[in-house]
């Protein structure tokens, strides 16, 4: 049977019973008579020239622009390259910053709202004078003192201007049932230069988004009070939101701190509930380095050190140390979210993983074979810098260098959401439910359940969703209670994407809180390609090999798998341990796109610069509770 002849029956399988979905399904599926039945690709992480950093720093594409892209329009890019995506992607969110919203093109352009503030005179006389490195380096020392040059009454019609061309924009795109245009923005936390930062989704429309102006961290940088302002829309509105927060290996150990972040005191219960409520998903890959694991946290895991971004964060200038990896990472948020759960009653880091690639320049490519660059310093051009120029590089109070260079950005990522339609309300939902999984940039599709019941065999069957979803909980999900003598049980199922690398393996990952409270981990291969063997140990030690040609920058799909499923069955449960479990699968290497710069342009790769990737998909957990 083919893979698409298989998931054609598995998607289009009779509608589960309400008496068979009522004891597990329905607290994580709406659908009591449809099951989510597609799974659609998209980037919730779009910066246009409407954010600060990407319209001072040469970006003029704005949100129509990115719309346009994302539909597979051919788009010249703000350098004057030709570019257009082989695939639409399915959603998008335009969430640009929100501090100075739309301020470098309306500038620019002479808008009256600009120009009704003494700031944005100054702004546009340096723009219309050819002075943008001068406007933009003021920007940025205004932004670094915290206080808002567009701040008062006076710069609120230029806010407003912004926010209702951004929201427009996105109703003009939004296509239900074809394409999703979110409206969002990007909330700017960077407290002594760290990366707290949260895009802000909303459910909605336009008749509830326009009742607010964008919260921004000129208002306040801490997550606290955003939420708050999230609480408060809900209430005032009638609407629905939520946050996702990303880039945790950038926020020198703030990210998923143990303290609150005003009083510096341990969280709280009512912190955990607030925190579980407004951010159920997390942006675990993006352009600036992969956040699941940390070679340091998980030493027996030799898939963690991948594109690993851990000397510090872009605008901090205190360089990296141990103490701060294990709370930037998700795997480390997830075991000491048992801990958390274990004290308080909840789990704080109860979220779901997406990836999206924070691209400024309103351009969102993930295929290393197409990598427009992230930024318009670094979109394809023959000059080095896509490989040389400094992402970050600043001199720290100890006098060391903390330096990123380019060659480091990922063309990374994707957010894969399970839903029964391309609607926002549909979308949102998914998200906020946590069915939902993050790919390094490649469209793979994931399925994971477990549960009780399920049996060797059962993933090879045709309704195998249809008995996910009746007999378990999807990823994302919970499990409770073991009944006596019960171990979890899981079906995974993993394709390819057509249109890339083939699979190598997937693997499942258990973190579990023992009874003196430690917490710990294990990682078990589960399938693999080319008749390899799994050792009693859970694990494959023979790799899959590369067919990789760096210096013609190819590769063959002659080993790895279409398609690989798997059953297993945890052989350690302790049913007085709290656990969680998630699925990661991983392609067989194939070039990175410092191999076809490489190519194409005729340069050397950098020293340190990895020629191959291993593209891979990580699915939101399931946790079990006792």
């Amino acid at each position: 049977m083919t893979t698409s002849t298989r998931f054609s029956i598995l998607f289009s399988l009779a509608a589960i019973s309400l008496l068979a979905a009522a004891s597990s399904a329905q607290e994580y599926s709406p659908y009591l008579d449809d099951f989510p039945n597609q799974v659609f690709f998209g980037d919730t992480h779009v910066h246009t020239s409407f954010s600060a950093d990407a319209g001072f720093a040469g970006t003029t594409l704005g949100p129509e622009a990115a719309y346009r892209f994302a539909l597979v329009d051919e788009v010249t890019s703000s350098t004057g390259v030709r570019a257009k995506l082989q695939l639409p992607l399915d959603f998008i969110v335009v969430a640009d910053h929100a501090e100075n919203l739309g301020l470098a093109p309306l500038a620019a352009a002479g808008d009256p709202a600009v120009l009704g503030t003494e700031y944005g005179r100054r702004i546009h006389d340096l723009l219309k004078e050819g002075k943008g490195v001068q406007a933009f380096d003021e920007w940025r020392a205004s932004k670094a003192s915290g206080v808002d040059p567009m701040g008062g009454d006076e710069g609120l019609p230029a806010a407003k201007t912004a926010w209702n061309l951004i929201v427009e924009a996105a109703e003009k795109y939004n296509q239900p049932g074809h394409f999703t245009a979110f409206i969002g923005y990007e909330w700017t936390s960077v407290p002594g230069g760290n990366n707290l930062h949260r895009n802000v989704i909303f459910r909605d429309d336009r008749e509830r988004a326009e009742q607010v102006l964008p919260f921004s961290s000129y208002e306040s940088e801490s997550a606290e009070d955003l939420w708050q302002w999230m609480a408060d829309y809900e209430r005032t509105t009638g609407g629905r939101i939520l946050a996702i927060p990303h880039n945790g290996n950038l926020s020198n150990g703030l990210m998923f701190d143990d303290v609150t972040f005003k009083a510096k005191v341990p969280i709280d219960r009512a912190y955990a509930e607030r925190r579980a409520r407004w951010e159920p998903i997390y942006e675990v890959t993006q352009m600036k380095g992969d956040g699941e694991a940390h070679p340091a946290l998980s030493p027996e895991d030799e898939f963690a050190d991948f594109e690993t971004w851990d000397k510090g964060g872009i605008n901090s200038p205190l360089p990296k140390t141990p103490d701060m990896l294990p709370r930037e990472y998700a795997r480390g948020a997830y075991k000491r979210g048992l801990q958390h759960e274990e004290k308080l009653g909840v789990n704080p880091f109860r979220f779901g993983m997406v990836g999206s690639t924070d691209t400024h320049t309103a351009l969102m490519t993930t295929d290393e074979s197409q990598y427009l660059g992230k930024i318009t310093v670094l979109e394809p051009a023959p000059s080095e810098d896509r490989f040389y120029e400094l992402v970050a590089g600043r001199t720290n109070p100890d006098n060391l260098d903390i330096e990123i260079e380019a060659w480091r950005v990922q063309s990374a990522g994707l957010a894969a959401v399970w839903a029964r339609e391309n609607t926002r309300e549909a979308l949102w939902d998914a998200m906020a439910r946590r069915e939902v999984f993050a790919t390094t940039g490649t469209r793979m599709q994931v399925r994971v359940f477990g549960g009780w019941g399920f049996e060797a065999g059962d993933q090879d069957r045709p309704d195998m969703v249809k008995l996910g979803y009746a007999n378990g909980v999807p990823m994302g999900g919970d499990i409770h209670g073991a009944p006596a003598g019960k171990a979890p049980s899981f079906m995974v199922h993993a394709t390819k994407d057509p249109n890339n690398a083939n699979l190598d393996r997937v693997q499942i990952i258990k973190g579990w809180l023992d009874a003196s409270g430690e917490t710990h981990e294990r990682i078990w291969d589960v399938a693999v390609s080319d008749g390899r063997e799994i050792g009693p140990d859970g694990r494959c030690p023979t790799p899959v090999g590369s067919t990789v040609d760096v210096e013609e920058a190819t590769y063959r799909n002659s080993i790895g798998a279409v398609e690989l499923d798997a059953y297993w069955k945890d052989p350690e449960f302790d049913p007085s341990q709290r656990a969680f479990y998630y699925v990661r699968v991983l392609e067989i290497p194939a070039p990175r796109w410092t191999t076809y710069d490489a190519k194409i342009y005729d340069r050397e790769i950098p020293e340190g610069a990895p020629t191959e990737i291993q593209e891979r998909a990580y699915t939101s957990p399931i946790w079990y509770t006792p």
